[in-house]
C-alpha cells in the first residue's frame, strides 16, 4: 500500500466481488487501493483480470460483496441508489472508449448536457462548456458536430463533458482504444496536462504501452493487485518502456489541490 498524507478520493479495503456460476467467478479477491487527490493512475490488466469489475466498483455502477469502498470520503455501502446516482453525477467524471456524443448536436451542447441535472440555466451551462472545451484544446470546435470532428477531437469533447461538472476524479475506460496512434498519444498528453493542473485521473487499460506512459501503475490479475508502483520518467519524458511517444513530463509533479478548482474558480 502507498502512503500519502492527503485524504484519498478513493479508498478500497479488502474488496471482494463474486459472480454466480459453477464454480463462482471471483472477479475481485481482496483488493485494497487508495488514490490521493491529483494522482494519475493506470489500472492495467488483461481481459478477465478483474479490471472491468474494478471500474464498476470505482464508478459506483456495482456494489462489492464484502470490504469497504469509500468514494470522496463516503462509504458507498451506506448510500441508497438515489444517493449513488447523485454521487456519480456530481463527483465522478466518466470517459469511455466509445465517445457517446449525441449526433447532430454541437460539441458545445454535448458538453453542456453534462450539466443538465444541476439546475443551471442553459446560458450558464454553455458558458462552462465553452471554458471546458477551451481547456481541452477545442476552443475553435465548439460549434462543430461529432461527424465534423476527428476521433481524437471527439474523445477530447468526451473528456470535456466529463470534466465540466468539476468531479472529484476522472475515470477513463480505455480512452485511447478507439483511436489511431497519433490521436491516442494526443489524448494521453491531455491526461498529463489535466494531471498537472490538479485533476485526479484513473485510466483503466489492457494496453501496457498506455500504462507505461503514466506515473503510477497498478497491475491486476485474477482479481488481485499484483503490483502498485510509482515510476520516475525516463530520459525523454516517458515512463517505463513507452518509448519516445509519450509527452515530456517533469520528474517532480506539484499538482494544484482540487480545492483550487472549486466553484467560481478558473479551472474550466
Amino acid at each position: 500500500m502507498r502512503v500519502t498524507t492527503a485524504k484519498p478520493v478513493i479508498r478500497l479495503r479488502d474488496v471482494h466481488r463474486r459472480y454466480p456460476g459453477r464454480p463462482p467467478v471471483r472477479a475481485l479477491d481482496g483488493v485494497s487501493l487508495s488514490v490521493a487527490p491529483g494522482e494519475l493512475v493506470a489500472i492495467v490488466g488483461p481481459s478477465g483480470s478483474g479490471k472491468s469489475t474494478l471500474l464498476n466498483i470505482l464508478g459506483t455502477l456495482d456494489r462489492a460483496d464484502a470490504g469497504e469502498v469509500r468514494i470522496d470520503g463516503r462509504d458507498v455501502a451506506t448510500l441508497s441508489d438515489k444517493q449513488l446516482s447523485a454521487l456519480r453525477a456530481h463527483r465522478i467524471g466518466f470517459v469511455f472508449q466509445q465517445f457517446f456524443l449525441s449526433p447532430g448536436v454541437t460539441a458545445l451542447d454535448n458538453v453542456a448536457d453534462g450539466l443538465l441535472y444541476t439546475g443551471l440555466s442553459l446560458r450558464e451551462r454553455r458558458r462552462r462548456a465553452a471554458r471546458t472545451l477551451a481547456r481541452v484544446g477545442l476552443a475553435d470546435r465548439t460549434h462543430h458536430r461529432p461527424n465534423e470532428l476527428s476521433g481524437g477531437q471527439r474523445q477530447r469533447a468526451a473528456v470535456a463533458r466529463a470534466l465540466v461538472g468539476r468531479p472529484s476524479f476522472l475515470l477513463a475506460d480505455e480512452p485511447t482504444g478507439a483511436l489511431d496512434s497519433a490521436s491516442g498519444a494526443a489524448v494521453l498528453k491531455l491526461l498529463h496536462e489535466l494531471h498537472d493542473g490538479g485533476t485526479t485521473v484513473i485510466v483503466i487499460t489492457h494496453d501496457h504501452g498506455v500504462a507505461a506512459e503514466l506515473p503510477r501503475q497498478v497491475h491486476i490479475l485474477d482479481g488481485r493487485i499484483e503490483s502498485d508502483e510509482t515510476l520516475e520518467p525516463a530520459q525523454g519524458g516517458s515512463y517505463g518502456t513507452g518509448g519516445d511517444a509519450g509527452p515530456e513530463v517533469p520528474p517532480s509533479r506539484r499538482s494544484r489541490p482540487l480545492a483550487e478548482w472549486s466553484e467560481g474558480g478558473d479551472a474550466v
